[in-house]
C-alpha cells in the first residue's frame, strides 16, 4: 500500500512561489539600470560568485553567452591568484552573493576597481560592502530559506536563478536576436539544425567535380574517383548542369556487361535531376533526398551552374537523415 503524501514538498513549493512573487514586487528601476549597461558593454559579462550562488553565476553566464552575450564565469578564489587578468576594462562583472560580505567577493573589488571593470551587484542585503562599493546593486531583499533550518540557501540560490535569467532575457529582448542567431550558437541543437543553410555543408571545390556533356564516360568515373565524391555533376558547353553521374549509374552499367565508358558521359548520366539552391534550408535538402531515394543532390546557382553537391552522408552527420540509401 502506497503511504499517504507527505505535505512537506507542497510546503517547499509554496514557499519558492511566494519568493518569487515576492521578488518581482521587489524589482525597481535599479534592475533596468543593470539592464542598460550590459547592453552598453563593450566587453564580456564575467560572472563570479562562491558556493552556492557560484553555481548560479555559472548557469547565468551559460545563459548570457547562449544569446549572443560573451560571458565567462569567474571563481573568486582562483581571481584571487592569477585569473583576475581575464578580466578588462571594458568588461561588465555580475557579483551573486545573499549576504553581501562573502570574503571571496569582497577581496575582489580593490583590483576590479583599479582595472576600472563596472560592477554589478545581486545580493539580499542593500546596506552589505558588496552592494555599498558596486555600481549598480540589484536587491532580492530578505529571503527566508526553504529548508527546515532556514540555512540552507534554497530559496536565495532559486531568487538569484529567477533574476539573473530575467536579467539575461531583458538584455535578449532589447536586442536584434532571433531564430538564426539562436541557431548559430547552438549548432547541435534541433534548432540550429533546422537552420542550417545548404551552402554551410555543400561539398565545393575539387569536392564538387564537373564534366562537360561530350566527355567520355570513363572522365566521370576519373572525377568520382580523384574527389571522393560519389557523384559528379555533367554540364554542358555554357557550364550548366545537365545531368549527374553516381556510383549508382556506373555500377548498373558495369552489371550490363555493355561497353560504354567510352562512350559520351551524357549517354549514361541520370538526366534532369533534382537540385537545391545553395541558401534553402538544409532540411529542405533532407526531405528532397528522402522523398526521391537520392544520395547526391547538385546545388546549383540561379543560371542553373553548379556550385556544389549535398551528399546524404553530410545530412546524417548533422542528424537531419537518421538512415537513407539509395541512388
Amino acid at each position: 500500500m502506497a503511504s499517504k503524501m507527505d505535505e512537506y514538498p507542497r510546503e517547499v513549493l509554496r514557499h519558492y512561489i511566494q519568493t518569487l512573487e515576492t521578488l518581482q514586487e521587489r524589482l525597481d528601476e535599479r534592475f533596468q539600470e543593470a539592464v542598460d549597461a550590459v547592453l552598453a558593454c563593450e566587453g564580456q559579462i564575467v560572472v563570479t560568485g562562491m558556493g552556492k550562488p557560484g553555481k548560479i553565476a555559472m548557469k547565468i553566464s551559460a545563459t548570457f553567452a547562449s544569446y549572443g552575450t560573451p560571458s565567462i564565469y569567474l571563481h573568486p578564489a582562483e581571481a584571487l591568484h592569477g585569473d583576475l587578468g581575464r578580466v578588462r576594462r571594458q568588461d561588465l562583472i555580475l557579483a551573486f552573493s545573499n549576504s553581501g560580505e562573502t570574503e571571496e567577493i569582497l577581496r575582489l573589488i580593490p583590483p576590479l576597481k583599479k582595472i576600472g571593470a563596472q560592477i554589478v551587484a545581486v545580493t539580499g542585503n542593500r546596506e552589505s560592502p558588496l552592494a555599498r562599493h558596486s555600481d549598480i546593486t540589484i536587491n532580492l531583499g530578505p529571503v527566508t530559506e526553504a529548508c527546515p533550518m532556514r540555512l540552507a540557501p534554497t530559496a536565495s540560490t532559486l531568487a538569484m536563478l529567477a533574476l539573473g535569467d530575467a536579467l539575461a532575457l531583458s538584455v535578449l529582448r532589447r536586442r536584434d536576436f532571433g531564430p538564426e542567431e539562436y541557431a548559430l550558437y547552438h549548432p547541435a541543437g534541433s534548432l540550429g539544425r533546422s537552420l542550417l543553410k545548404v551552402g554551410e555543408i555543400m561539398r565545393t571545390g575539387e569536392a564538387n567535380p564537373t564534366v562537360r556533356q561530350d566527355r567520355p564516360a570513363r572522365e566521370g568515373i576519373v572525377a568520382i574517383t580523384e574527389a571522393r565524391a560519389g557523384a559528379v555533376s555533367i554540364v554542358d558547353g555554357d557550364d550548366r548542369l545537365i545531368g549527374i553521374l553516381t556510383d549508382g549509374d556506373i555500377r548498373r552499367h558495369f552489371q550490363n556487361g555493355v561497353e560504354w565508358s567510352s562512350a559520351p558521359v551524357k549517354q549514361v548520366m541520370t538526366a534532369s535531376p533534382k537540385t537545391i539552391g545553395a541558401d534553402r534550408l538544409a532540411a529542405e535538402a533532407a526531405r528532397i533526398m528522402k522523398d526521391h531515394k537520392i544520395d547526391e543532390l547538385p546545388v546549383v546557382d540561379d543560371a542553373g551552374k553548379p556550385v556544389g553537391m549535398l551528399d546524404v552522408q553530410e545530412l546524417l552527420a548533422i542528424g537531419l537523415l537518421l538512415s537513407e540509401s539509395g541512388s
